[in-house]
């Protein structure tokens, strides 16, 4: 009985890295694909729509915390999977998670300056996604972090026993 716990646990976690990648592919996807539809570029070169607007270039350096934080969700579930989930791997991986989503929300307040300077019709849109992305970003900081706290614990209370017995 307990080995077919062990392959349950293992298949979820296999399902939730897949679902993972899935979300990374989809917002890759786009991130290529979206710029070339938008409203002032539907009609432009390939040129044109990446080397004459520096929000998406802005956008895609952005990107590069959110595709971090994905890859180290991963790597939890991978440390789940293989029941090394309280080490020191893991809550480091968490506490990357927490930073990532943070700069993500540094990034958005720097983006506020781009929204101020940019075309008056662009911002109620604007101002949605910037809503959207900080607190998606917010909620994940704080679960990471809560997470990072009780992994720390267990992870010093694991050391302690080690160190007695």
């Amino acid at each position: 009985m307990r080995r077919d716990v062990f392959i349950i646990k293992r298949s979820l976690v296999i399902f939730l890295q897949v679902v993972i990648v899935l979300i990374g592919m989809g917002a890759l996807a786009f991130l290529l694909w979206e710029p070339h539809v938008e409203g002032r570029n539907a009609h432009a070169r390939v040129f044109e729509i990446y080397f004459n607007d520096p929000f998406l270039a802005y956008a895609y350096i952005t990107s590069i915390p959110f595709f971090v934080a994905l890859y180290q969700a991963i790597k939890v579930l991978g440390y789940a999977g293989q029941n090394k989930i309280f080490t020191h791997e893991a809550v480091k991986a968490l506490r990357t998670i927490k930073y990532c989503a943070l700069v993500m929300i540094g990034f958005v307040a720097v983006s506020v300056i781009f929204m101020i300077n940019g075309d008056r019709e662009d911002r109620p849109p604007g101002v949605v996604m910037r809503v959207f992305v900080t607190f998606g970003s917010i909620v994940v900081a704080t679960a990471a972090a809560m997470c990072e706290r009780i992994l720390q614990n267990a992870v010093d209370l694991k050391s302690e026993n080690d160190l007695t017995v």
